[in-house]
């Protein structure tokens, strides 16, 4: 403890949360513009899948090598860099040019958006390996801390969705991105100048070869969050905001910005309850007195709790045929309930990450997890402009139900480790 009562790396801690929630805030945003600004200037479904495409396949490569730059130059350079990295994104998108052709705007924003997948996952791994190193070992301290941390971010990035979209009805899009912009460069500059100490400065001898893991709880752990992710953003990221926007805007100006609002206030809300259920996680599964091996069978029951969900929102969405009143209402609801049970189920895969890594390699483990759930949302993300052009929303929840299942039966591979083991 510090001579103020508080556990040492504490300071710290609030520091790396602070600059992620930041981060998140602006990411949440940006998504929301870029989606509902390119389905106004005529992009079909697949087409705004393909702007997400190179965020999340950035983010699958930078977790792999992120993981090994932080363990050689500390987890600081990484945070730094990912803050940094997404400042120049949201000015370069500010530079695009609506006079351009189709395709050149589609790679512009694409390659835009690969720049900030970067930056999110490596604000991203740094946040989560530094909860591995500061956390308290006692009484639960690891998974409430990791809970707080996820929690919190969700819900900061839910306010981003909300943000995102009424910037886009009052600003418009560039000024609402180069405000966006000024705002984080002078968050990384105050986070810089007062970082406390605590976190790791690296080791000369890191190798990459390290990043992949030869432990199969981490690897089937990694499969299960790669399908996880899946499911979620298979209807998430285009399926419901286009789905809603055909349902609610009658396409004037005014229809547009209730739209906008709307769909942004419903994504906001999604994001974060999902949070809020994260950060209450350790408390609603008495994590502080229960062993590793029942939360480990938690994980797997509450996979299987989660599969139920969009397998009966896509009959729901198939039998009605057409949107009606009724249906918008329960999908609403349905999705706030999967999004309940989908937090319960991440936050379990976080605390699981960390407790199976140990405090040599957690860099490399949790940025060979993140890679997966990168993979996850890449898939998902693939899969929902696919799904939707193709057989609508009850296409996305059916696949999400699919890829829910496939989570739950790499849940059910997972083994409790040896006591000696966690005390590792």
């Amino acid at each position: 403890m510090t001579a103020a009562g508080r556990p040492e790396g504490l300071s710290a801690y609030i520091a790396v949360t602070a600059a992620y929630w930041a981060f998140m805030l602006t990411d949440g945003a940006l998504r929301m513009l870029v989606l509902l600004q390119f389905h106004m200037l005529g992009f079909s479904p697949v087409q705004l899948a393909y702007l997400f495409l190179l965020y999340e396949f950035a983010g699958m490569v930078t977790n792999l090598s992120a993981g090994w730059i932080a363990a050689r130059f500390g987890l600081t350079s990484t945070l730094y860099a990912g803050l940094g990295i997404q400042v120049v994104a949201l000015l370069a998108l500010a530079m695009l040019d609506p006079g351009w052709a189709l395709w050149s705007s589609v790679v512009y924003v694409m390659a835009v958006q690969g720049a900030s997948g970067v930056a999110k996952d490596l604000a991203k791994m740094s946040a989560k390996s530094a909860v591995k190193v500061l956390a308290p070992s006692q009484d639960g301290g690891l998974f409430r801390w990791v809970a707080v941390l996820t929690g919190s971010k969700n819900a900061v990035k839910g306010l981003g969705f909300l943000l995102g979209a009424v910037l886009l009805g009052t600003l418009g899009f560039v000024p609402a991105v180069l405000a966006m912009a000024g705002v984080l460069a002078l968050i990384l500059l105050a986070v810089a100048w007062k970082m406390p100490g605590g976190l790791p400065q690296g080791r000369k001898g890191a190798k990459f070869s390290e990043v992949f893991s030869k432990d199969r709880n981490i690897n089937w752990l990694s499969a299960a969050r790669l399908f996880l992710f899946g499911a979620r953003d298979v209807w998430f990221v285009v399926g419901i905001p286009i789905y809603f926007y055909a349902v609610l805007s009658d396409g004037t100006e005014a229809g547009n910005r209730a739209a906008f609002f709307t769909i942004g206030s419903f994504m906001a809300l999604w994001t974060i309850l999902y949070g809020g259920v994260q950060a209450l996680a350790p408390r609603l599964l008495r994590a502080a007195t229960r062993p590793e091996d029942e939360l480990v069978a938690e994980a797997r029951r509450w996979a299987g709790m989660l599969f139920v969900l969009p397998a009966l929102l896509a009959l729901t969405v198939w039998a009605a045929g057409a949107p009606a009143p009724w249906l918008t209402v329960t999908l609403v609801a349905g999705l706030l309930v999967f999004g309940a049970v989908f937090a319960v189920n991440s936050s379990l895969h976080s605390y699981l990450i960390l407790a199976f890594s140990s405090s040599a390699r957690v860099t490399m483990d949790v940025g060979f997890y993140y890679m997966a759930n990168a993979a996850g949302r890449l898939a998902g993300t693939l899969l929902s402009g696919l799904t939707y052009q193709w057989g609508g929303l009850a296409a996305c929840l059916g696949t999400a139900a699919l890829m829910v299942g496939l989570s739950w039966l790499c849940a059910g591979r997972l083994q409790a480790r040896t006591p000696q083991a966690a005390r590792a």
